[in-house]
């Protein structure tokens, strides 16, 4: 257990339900009320959006299938978030998707579409944004203010550099930092069926720290206006992070590629409502994985349940991809209904915040 963060006991009865209909109504009904929970709990300190790298992906995966385009492609934008908040009144700070890009390359899934299109037109397509320390130094965040790491799902993750490896031979990016890892999906990294090979690096975790890592199951409360849940179904240990805000509760994982995978009803990419119409399906996967289509299915219904809808365009809720799809020349026909580009909520706490003030003090000292 996470020192500080609390057990949340609410979906545990649901997800245990093994009839899958059943399993989809229940997980609804628990979903609203830790919705009613987050919504009237304190909101978390501060989130900005970190933008990493762009990279094209299989629009087939992209939308189950469901667009009718003759584009192979989209183009995502990876984006990490760095999220501020107090735990029992002390100051934290997470980094959620701080994927090491190079490292990425080596997932089998990539590494064949680069040998396939060439080096070179593989870097023409891929867009690499200032470096993550860089980012968070303009925030006044250095390496060692991180206190915990985690991501949605271990796709594409190579963590050697992020958490260091024994004797030193990498040392960690976030050398105070532990990552929060699922323990199912850790322990399915050692030995992956063949469904899972493509989009794990298959070394990814050889040698690391152990002791920087806290293996985690269930649902938690991480702090004020922070909760960290199971939303199985596109990996086995798939989780979400939802966020009160002052703009109200978001979610960021990659169960969907952008707005449209949640609200796909009022999608203006062709060929996603008239599927779901045809299928009485009210939600597209990013399905990249056939794993547990029912399950990651029921995952995104959980997640639409908690946040909130967009105020601009009420129609769609305010889950933001890890992976959102980007307009591009590439992909005409493709371009999202809506476009969340970045959660901004909140001012960045400066090192010197973190003291063993009281929450009011700190919260004072961050104006």
């Amino acid at each position: 257990m996470i020192p500080g963060a609390e057990r949340i006991v609410d979906l545990d009865k649901a997800w245990a339900e093994t009839h899958r209909g059943a399993q989809l109504r229940a997980v609804r009904r628990a979903a609203e009320q830790v919705r009613e929970r987050l919504a009237q709990g304190p909101r978390c300190i501060a989130v900005r959006t970190l933008p990493l790298t762009t990279l094209a992906y299989p629009t087939r995966y992209a939308f189950w299938t469901a667009a009718f385009t003759p584009a192979p492609f989209v183009m995502l934008t990876h984006r990490c978030v760095l999220v501020q908040f107090f735990q029992k009144g002390e100051l934290k700070n997470l980094l959620f998707n701080p994927t090491d890009i190079d490292g990425a390359r080596a997932t089998p899934f990539f590494a064949r579409m680069i040998e396939q299109l060439g080096q070179r037109l593989s870097d023409l397509v891929a867009t690499r944004f200032e470096p993550l320390e860089a980012q968070l130094a303009r925030h006044g965040i250095k390496p060692e203010d991180i206190d915990y790491v985690a991501f949605d799902h271990f796709h594409t993750q190579d963590l050697r550099g992020l958490l260091g490896t024994a004797g030193g031979s990498r040392p960690a990016r976030f050398p105070n930092a532990k990552l929060l890892a699922p323990k199912n999906e850790w322990e399915d990294w050692d030995d992956l069926h063949p469904l899972q090979r493509a989009w794990f690096v298959r070394d990814g975790k050889l040698g690391v720290h152990t002791e920087n890592i806290i293996l985690t199951e269930g649902d938690l409360a991480l702090g004020d206006g922070v909760m960290l849940l199971r939303t199985p179904g596109h990996t086995s240990g798939n989780q979400t992070l939802f966020l009160a805000t002052e703009s109200g509760i978001w979610g960021i994982s990659e169960n969907g590629t952008c707005a449209d995978n949640w609200s796909p009803l009022e999608s203006r990419i062709r060929g996603l409502a008239s599927m779901c119409k045809k299928q009485d399906l009210d939600i597209v996967l990013n399905a990249n994985t056939p794993e547990l289509g029912a399950v990651q299915y029921t995952s995104m219904v959980l997640e639409r349940t908690i946040v909130d809808r967009v105020r601009r365009a009420p129609a769609f809720v305010q889950m933001f991809s890890s992976s959102e799809v980007t307009p591009s020349l590439l992909a005409p026909g493709l371009s999202p209904t809506i476009l969340h580009h970045a959660i901004t909520h909140g001012e960045i706490a400066r090192p010197a915040a973190r003291t063993g003030r009281s929450p009011a003090e700190s919260v004072q000292a961050i104006a």
